[in-house]
Parts: C-alpha cells; structure tokens; sequence
C-alpha cells in the first residue's frame, strides 16, 4: 500500500464508527430496492450504490482486521 505523506491513520474506534454508518446505509438502499415502483435508471443507480457500500464495508472491515 502506497502512504502519502501528512495521511491521517483511522482509530479503530473510527473505523468501527464508520463501519456502523456504511451497514446501516446498505440496509436503507436494500428497503429502497425491494420496492417494485422503480424505474430502470433507479434500479441501476440502486444496485451501483449498493455494490459501492458492499465494497466499502469490506475494506474497512479489511483495515480493522488489521490494525488488531
């Protein structure tokens, strides 16, 4: 992994944090997602999100496994 310099490293408390928030986040789009009133740039723009969120979740949790 490539480090810049003057990069803040995350706590894991901020990480945790921040976990927390990207899971609850993916709940909400999936509520969203399940209902049938959407149209097809809606149901494309929901299913990047969550592909987006599913990413980000496993990277930090990837980054907390870490700094254990």
């Amino acid at each position: 992994m490539i480090t810049q310099p003057g990069r803040k490293r995350h706590t894991p408390e901020e990480l945790h944090e921040a976990l927390t928030a990207i899971s609850s986040m993916i709940g909400k789009v999936e509520k969203v997602s399940g209902k049938g009133n959407l149209g097809p740039s809606q149901q494309t723009l929901i299913a990047r999100r969550l592909r987006a969120l599913r990413i980000a979740s496993e990277l930090i949790a990837t980054k907390i496994d870490e700094v254990k």
